[in-house]
């Protein structure tokens, strides 16, 4: 694996400017291109304004690497050790962009998208190299969640995947692979399954937008923090584990499972939502709740990493 010296951003929204805010703060130059008017200076106010709410410890690095930003996507690129494109969430759009960054960008390079549900294989179909197209999806927001899903299409070569794995692990991240392609990947689904049940929750009556959210966040959510489903029932299975869960839950999680609601939609629960969501959190203009839970997530990770030194 050659040396990363220098990451290319390709699109500069919320997503692509708090990537370009971690790798700086790991001491990558980060070369950043986007086709909006205006995405240069946003680009920089966006990563100063991220910059305060990096996790302490990578503050405490001391390091930043030079940010620089071209309009033509071919010169972003011609330098790149690594490239991380966040642009337009459609099929054809991002079939043909990957072609021309994969046309510009050193043959040492990888390629990873963040995109939340295409595949790799379409992204890859038009590439003259596909096989160092990789998914590198991340979890809002990138500087601060750990989480980064890695994936391969079916032209993707093994190497490709682990020099993807060994840079996200160099910034902080926590990469997980997936084995098979699926749309959504895997904590997409797992979020949408959530959030579907609070929306059929909420369609029915059963509580306001403000307390299902406080169900998650003040119950199941703390300790999702700490462990995922699986090792959350296996616990719950007191010395006998995932055996022990399944002898005094399955009959309830059967009902359960049976009784989850499948709401659609559709505009008129798109609308209801929507307002109910604008009632609950009225006056709180999304920019506060934005720094407020940068705030939180920051609290939460320093926990994390003390309780995790021995």
């Amino acid at each position: 694996m050659q040396e990363i010296r220098t990451v290319a951003v390709v699109g500069t929204g919320i997503i692509g400017a708090s990537w370009s805010c971690l790798f700086l703060a790991h001491g990558f130059d980060v070369m950043a291109t986007d086709i909006r008017e205006g995405a240069e200076a946003e680009l920089s106010a966006a990563v100063e304004r991220f910059w305060p709410s990096l996790p302490d410890a990578v503050l405490a690095r001391g390091e930043r690497g030079t940010l620089r930003f071209a309009s033509d996507l071919a010169a972003a690129c011609a330098a790149a050790d690594f490239v991380q494109e966040n642009a337009i969430e459609r099929q054809d759009a991002k079939i043909e962009l990957m072609r021309r960054i994969d046309a510009a960008a050193p043959a040492h390079a990888v390629i990873a998208s963040s995109s939340s549900a295409i595949s790799v294989t379409a992204m890859q179909s038009a590439c003259a190299d596909p096989g160092r197209v990789v998914l590198g999806h991340p979890f809002n927001p990138p500087h601060l969640v750990p989480l980064v899903e890695v994936a391969g299409g079916e032209a993707t070569r093994e190497t490709a995947l682990a020099t993807a794995e060994a840079f996200y692990g160099r910034v902080g991240k926590v990469p997980i692979r997936l084995n098979k392609e699926l749309y959504g990947h895997v904590a997409n689904r797992l979020q949408a399954a959530i959030f579907r049940e609070a929306v059929h929750l909420l369609e029915s009556g059963v509580a306001s937008a403000e307390d299902i959210d406080r169900a998650v966040s003040e119950g199941p959510g703390l300790r999702w923090a700490l462990m995922g489903p699986f090792l959350t029932y296996h616990l719950a299975g007191g010395e006998r584990g995932m055996a022990g869960f399944w002898e005094m839950f399955a009959p309830m999680q059967e009902r359960l499972w049976g009784d989850l609601g499948s709401p659609v939609p559709d505009a008129g629960v798109q609308a209801r939502v929507t307002e109910a969501v604008e009632r609950s959190y009225a006056g709180r203009p999304v920019r506060a709740l934005v720094e407020d839970r940068d705030i939180r997530l920051r609290r939460v990770l320093a926990a994390r990493r003390l309780d995790r030194e021995p």
